[in-house]
């Protein structure tokens, strides 16, 4: 055994294992949702513009809520948060299932429902992230955050394998059954979650704790210069909008080719996050950072440009595979960075920067994608994000210096 995966056998309690196994269940649920929406989007309207519309629809509720969600997280029980949020999820699939069964469902009545969905997530995701550094010593940290991250990449990936698989075989409202039965799991794992440690009183939501938490992070330029990073990088590097396309009329391989090509980013970000597991955590995590973004941006450039089927999914893996790297040095520092009292609050901020860079590039590549061609829409954002690692890198000394152990950044 080697020492990496003693200290992850190590790190493992009950409370964790639920955690993780809750967490693998809504993250296999939310991908497959996202991978089936955006099938269904298209088999109804055939429009690149629309797949950007979705990612429009799925930001709004994180721009409205996100903050307010944060401070939420940091006034009340994280685990309760997590159950409502998931209860009103698991409604919107019901929805979806039933109404699409029927034949019944329009393409406003399905925004409206996605909207729910985004909406529950919002307030879903700070109180998550916010919860797991209080359920491991904080010496263990490092290692929980790649078993976590290697949890959800291994359910990030399983969600549109399991999408495609079920739309070929049984149709869209299939899938929306699955979604259900996966939040189930999800809810009752969370049942055993126990605790967290409780580091002082806790803040009452307001505009006073909201802007504490944005304070925080314009004060720290590591923390700042990780969530700057991801969110453009993203917004111009991100194809998965693009996927159905891809998949229909590029690389002709139908519903269960675009579920395979869906999963090959995130089956990258899994075998990356089993390898991380097994080594000892990196220590200058600012230039692993730097570096994996740079990767991200190159294998975009080589996804957006192929016609090659095996080709486009070795490129989406690789990007699935800097992708992950990038997600474990994130979270690092910013959890290490930030108090428990403002976790709650500084994740929030975190997750509106990821709701940016993922939601607005879908909407990006979808328009951009419109007005010129997809394989343009892909190509030219991993060259955006290139130009985007070169300004951060340049303009943020504390964030290329960063290494644990070495300041708060």
């Amino acid at each position: 055994m080697t020492p990496g995966s003693r200290a992850g056998a190590g790190v493992l309690s009950r409370t964790l294992v639920a955690y993780l196994a809750s967490r693998f269940c809504a993250a296999t649920a939310m991908t497959l949702m996202r991978t089936a929406v955006a099938w269904h989007v298209f088999a109804l309207t055939r429009s690149a513009f629309q797949l950007g519309v979705i990612g429009v629809v799925q930001f709004l509720p994180a721009l409205g809520l996100m903050l307010f969600a944060g401070a939420l997280a940091d006034a009340h029980d994280r685990r309760r948060i997590m159950t409502v949020a998931q209860a009103v999820a698991l409604a919107g699939g019901l929805v979806l299932g039933v109404t699409t069964a029927l034949d019944v469902l329009s393409l406003v009545a399905l925004y409206g429902v996605v909207l729910v969905l985004a909406a529950a997530s919002t307030f879903d995701g700070p109180a998550r992230a916010a919860l797991l550094p209080t359920l491991v010593p904080r010496e263990l940290f490092p290692r929980a955050v790649t078993l976590a991250s290697t949890n959800q990449a291994l359910a990030f990936a399983t969600g549109p394998a399991l999408a495609g698989l079920v739309i070929g075989a049984a149709g869209i409202a299939v899938a929306y059954a699955v979604y259900v039965a996966l939040l189930c799991g999800s809810l009752a794992a969370l049942a055993f979650v126990r605790g967290g440690r409780d580091d002082g009183p806790r803040a009452v939501p307001s505009l006073q704790t909201i802007r504490e938490g944005i304070a925080f992070v314009r004060r720290r330029p590591v923390v700042f210069g990780c969530m700057v990073l991801d969110m453009f990088a993203v917004v111009f590097g991100g194809a998965t909008a693009l996927l159905p396309i891809y998949a229909q009329e590029i690389l002709h391989v139908g519903p269960r080719g675009y579920g395979l090509l869906s999963s090959s980013l995130e089956l990258g970000a899994f075998l990356t996050a089993a390898t991380l597991m097994t080594r000892p955590p990196i220590q200058r995590v600012g230039l692993a950072l730097l570096a994996a973004v740079g990767v991200y941006g190159a294998a975009t450039i080589v996804f957006g440009l192929s016609r090659w089927f095996p080709l486009s999914v070795a490129a989406y893996m690789l990007v699935g595979a800097a992708d992950q790297v990038s997600v474990v040095m994130r979270s690092t520092a910013i959890q290490l960075s930030t108090p428990d009292a403002l976790r709650g609050r500084v994740s929030a901020v975190n997750l509106l920067f990821i709701g940016a860079s993922n939601q607005l590039g879908a909407a990006e590549s979808g328009f951009v994608a419109a007005l010129t061609s997809a394989p343009f829409a892909v190509a030219s954002g991993g060259l955006g994000c290139l130009v985007v690692l070169a300004i951060v890198a340049l303009t943020n000394p504390a964030l290329r210096r960063y290494r644990i152990g070495h300041g708060s950044g």
